[in-house]
């Protein structure tokens, strides 16, 4: 009688966390771009506008192509490399995604053992929490080829001039220059503090 209960039990919460795995999955993998509040476009219709470029298509980029300093800023070459980065890392997020997708559907096994149930759902909140980090990322890859397409890519959304070639290679979705951004981090430093 016990036995029969416990397996009652058992079913009922697999058969929960069957439908949380996939409402959370669903959640994760919506791909819905970043909701601006009123404030932040306020302030940046405010600010200068980036120049603003016609993106020349059928540029073919030379395999071993880097952009350097040299070059004219944003050469079509250039915007064409960076164009590439950012779908190259879209993709490799989004494939990332649905593999955990599959994980997480399979690995709906009951554990007998606590320890080991704990393990897996500590395993399981891991990796939709780093699910939820590369959506978010995804969408501001999303963004910024928005800004490749309508020319205004690698200038500072606050200050229109050009981000440097070294902080878009290391972080192709930046919005600002690196002095905007020391900028904006100390202001919300200071007012975190307060």
């Amino acid at each position: 009688m016990v036995s029969a209960k416990m397996t009652k039990k058992a079913v009922s919460k697999k058969a929960v966390a069957k439908k949380t795995v996939k409402k959370v999955a669903k959640k994760v993998a919506k791909k819905t771009a970043p909701k601006k509040a009123v404030k932040k476009v306020a302030q940046k219709a405010s600010r200068p506008k980036a120049p603003q470029k016609s993106v020349k298509r059928g540029v073919t980029l030379p395999p071993d192509y880097k952009p350097t300093n040299k070059e004219e800023f944003m050469s079509p070459l250039m915007v064409q490399y960076f164009e590439q980065k950012l779908k190259t890392w879209r993709e490799e997020l989004l494939s990332a995604s649905s593999s955990t997708l599959l994980q997480l559907q399979e690995g709906n096994e009951f554990e007998p053992d606590i320890g080991d149930r704990a393990t897996t759902e500590t395993n399981r909140s891991l990796e939709l929490r780093t699910r939820e980090r590369a959506r978010k990322l995804v969408a501001k890859i999303d963004s910024a080829l928005e800004r490749v397409a309508n020319g205004s890519y690698g200038y500072c959304d606050e200050t229109g001039e050009p981000i440097s070639l070294s902080r878009l290679e290391a972080r192709p979705i930046a919005t600002l220059s690196l002095e905007a951004q020391e900028r904006h981090e100390r202001m919300e430093k200071t007012h975190r503090d307060n």
